[in-house]
């Protein structure tokens, strides 16, 4: 029961701890908390029972009391504000690059698109023997073929893909080449005409190129004599035809597939005996370019300026009614209706009908279930043939 200021230096403090540290203000703070608890202790043991209830009570108050007032303080604290991620725009993709080219109205091979939109081109060009080797046919992307009159071929060239430079011979028009170029609504380049070809210009509201009233856009070579000597060229051609607010040409095309070959050609050599010797055809098949190469009275039938064989992709033999005039010397086709055409390409054939329902329509070319029969992309030469025996292959 006696303090610890009365006792001796020696005596052992309980839990072994000595009294031997000065409670000056040089002792550690721990050595002070120790006292503080150790004079604590002798203290409480000291207190009579209700003493020890109300110390153990205002204990239990204040440690209660201290955590009702941390935990009030720390619920009363506002909640952190949420944190607001703002991820990064993804990098927009790519515009995919514009195309530049676009399948030709006229022959379904890739050209630019500026180009598809300009006028197609029509030229009459000769085929008497004095005009061969014609120039610019190579380049045309759809051919009429029939005859003039005695028995002499004459060939309407359409232009869209290509301009050469060259064209020629130009020669004069006739009815039924009209009416095939009359479709494409394109300006028609020829040097005068038949009496009703001329009439009929007019009435059929072609584009008129005639040399006679653009000789600007004409020109007559030296090396020939006339009148084989007349050639253009499709620039002159096509900005003379701007000028006269013929644009572009606006008209159905015929329906365009992918080249497929068979592997045991069924028609590798075509005859089409239009007229006499040296105008009736021959077309031999070339399995490696997928194209007919063109043979003429017995001899290649070549370009004048590059020297090579013409070889359409598509030869049609369109067979119809052919006669002559009351004059007895210009040639009269059928043009309008139907009739057989014989369709070769890829090395085969394909019989259908041809149907044209005006002057202004698109010739179609149908199969027996009266659907269109599509052609590979690329030169077609079309025929007009006088009756089916004009026409054999093997």
């Amino acid at each position: 029961g006696a303090k610890l200021s009365d006792a001796p230096d020696e005596v052992m403090l309980p839990n072994t701890i000595k009294a031997t540290e000065k409670t000056t203000g040089g002792e550690s703070f721990l050595t002070k908390i120790k006292l503080a608890f150790l004079h604590f202790g002798d203290t409480f043991a000291n207190f009579n029972q209700r003493q020890k209830i109300a110390c153990i009570a205002m204990a239990l108050f204040l440690v209660l009391g201290t955590g009702s007032l941390l935990y009030a303080l720390m619920g009363n604290q506002p909640e952190p504000a949420p944190q607001i991620v703002v991820e990064p725009e993804p990098e927009p993709e790519p515009e995919p690059p514009k195309p530049t080219t676009e399948p030709s109205k006229l022959t379904g091979l890739e050209i630019k698109i500026i180009q598809n939109q300009l006028p197609v081109m029509g030229v009459m060009i000769e085929n008497s023997p004095d005009a061969r080797p014609q120039s610019g046919l190579r380049e045309a992307g759809v051919i009429h073929e029939a005859i003039a009159e005695g028995g002499i071929t004459r060939f309407l060239a359409l232009y869209l893909d290509e301009m050469p430079s060259k064209i020629g011979p130009v020669r004069s028009a006739r009815p039924y080449y009209l009416r095939w170029n009359l479709p494409y609504q394109a300006p028609y380049a020829h040097v005068g005409g038949s009496a009703l070809a001329l009439a009929e210009i007019p009435r059929l509201g072609i584009r008129d190129l005639d040399q006679f009233h653009n000789p600007g856009v004409f020109e007559r070579v030296s090396y020939r004599y006339a009148p084989h000597n007349m050639y253009s060229n499709v620039k002159s051609l096509l900005k003379t035809a701007q000028s006269k607010g013929w644009k572009t040409s606006t008209f159905t095309s015929t329906p365009r597939k992918e080249d497929k070959p068979v592997t045991e050609p069924k028609a590798s050599a075509i005859n089409l005996n239009i007229s006499y010797g040296q105008y009736n055809l021959v077309y031999n098949y070339s399995k490696k370019t997928n194209s007919y190469n063109r043979v003429m009275g017995g001899q290649k039938h070549t370009d004048e300026v590059t020297g090579k064989q013409l070889s359409p992709k598509v030869v049609i033999a369109l067979v119809t009614d052919y006669g002559i005039d009351n004059n007895g010397v210009n040639s009269i086709y059928r043009t309008a209706g139907k009739g057989t055409v014989y369709i070769f390409q890829d090395g085969t054939v394909s019989k259908g009908t041809w149907r044209k329902k005006n002057d202004k329509a698109m010739i179609e070319y149908l199969n027996k279930k009266d659907e269109p029969i599509k052609l590979n992309a690329g030169q077609v030469w079309v025929t007009a043939m006088a009756s089916e025996q004009q026409v054999s292959y093997e």
